[in-house]
């Protein structure tokens, strides 16, 4: 069998370069896109001047503004980045049918059947960076290596504008200088626990037993235990399967008037119905998120034996789960709401007299 090959393709400051891009006048200049001057939301995505100044993405617009004071902030414009998505993700279909999008500016490619001894997937992904180049005026950086994980890991090494290759002769000396952090799965609260059992580094991971990780991270620990050693088995799925719709919205003002609540509440609900729709598809599991003033997340969820659809049917589970899961003296910031573990829908408003005809 044939030795797979894939390329992680991560476009660079993907909403902020596509900004620079269409307004030259920004080049070299702190941009930052994801929220308006009154610095309600959160930093979708910033320009390496602003990195520089330590501002990131996910991180609160107030805060952004405390470090950056004299950046460009700007609204984000999705229908524009989506359309050149599009445009990156046609060039990626020209190469292969294995296309695996993680989101609008990052995918992953099998481009194992294209490898030959006169083409290396290096040289292929420097094709697909060139013409990403060539028809959007975007840079991007690829990692390239046998399995996911790693050329997952590789796209991030050498960014912006570049290139990395993990193989079999540089993997393991790379994964055990690597920071716990860097691994997938170890977030805050995982790395802080890891740090508790002397894990500081790849190579600390690697002493460790697949029986101890399992015992101290549970399923987790059987994934640290493989990709640390550069096991990955994940197929690029062309097709991914939906588990969720969702939406949230981030109050002006945070809030813990209820009736404010409920009416932004009731509004997803229309939202989400209108997206399972087009989707044809229905849940059996209905999550409200909470953020509060001090950016403290919260969440409730509620499994039914019968599938919602209806604005109203999630509506009836939402307004329980809010009750749930608020604190009526801590104002919020955000509130969300998720219909997940999805199914078909087609037969959902039929009855028997349908069947019978």
């Amino acid at each position: 069998m044939k030795e797979r090959r894939i390329i992680h393709i991560d476009m660079d400051y993907f909403y902020a370069q596509v900004e620079v891009r269409d307004n030259p006048m920004l080049k070299d200049k702190p941009v930052i896109v994801g929220g308006k001057a009154s610095g309600r939301g959160v930093v979708a995505t910033a320009s390496y001047e602003a990195r520089e100044m330590g501002v990131h993405s996910a991180m609160p617009m107030s805060r952004a503004h405390q470090l950056c004071p004299d950046g460009f902030y700007l609204t984000p414009r999705f229908e524009v980045y989506r359309a050149v998505s599009q445009q990156i993700m046609s060039i990626f279909h020209r190469y292969t049918s294995l296309v695996e999008p993680l989101s609008l500016d990052e995918a992953y490619l099998d481009i194992t059947g294209l490898v030959k001894p006169t083409q290396s997937a290096s040289q292929i992904a420097q094709m697909i960076r060139h013409d990403i180049w060539k028809e959007t005026g975007l840079t991007s950086s690829a990692g390239v290596s046998y399995n996911k994980f790693l050329a997952k890991l590789a796209s991030g090494m050498n960014k912006p504008n570049g290139l990395t290759i993990i193989s079999y002769q540089n993997v393991h000396k790379l994964l055990m200088e690597l920071d716990i952090g860097d691994f997938p799965g170890v977030g805050k609260v995982s790395k802080e626990k890891m740090h508790e059992q002397g894990i500081y580094t790849g190579k600390d991971l690697y002493q460790k037993s697949e029986r101890d990780l399992i015992y101290l991270f549970g399923k987790k620990g059987k994934a640290l235990y493989d990709r640390v050693r550069g096991k990955d088995e994940r197929e690029v799925k062309s097709e991914r399967i939906r588990k969720s719709v969702g939406a949230e919205r981030t109050f002006s003002v945070d809030t813990n008037q209820d009736e404010e609540i409920l009416r932004k509440i009731e509004m997803l609900c229309d939202k989400i119905e209108e997206r399972l729709e087009k989707l044809q598809k229905s849940g059996y599991t209905v999550t409200v998120k909470i953020k509060t003033n001090e950016f403290v997340t919260h969440t409730k969820q509620h499994s039914m034996k019968t599938p919602v659809q209806s604005a109203h049917e999630i509506y009836q589970v939402a307004y329980d789960l809010y009750y749930a899961v608020k604190d009526p003296n801590v104002p919020i910031r955000l509130i969300g709401v998720t219909v997940g573990n999805l199914q078909e829908a087609s037969f959902r408003n039929m009855t028997i007299y349908d069947f019978l005809g």
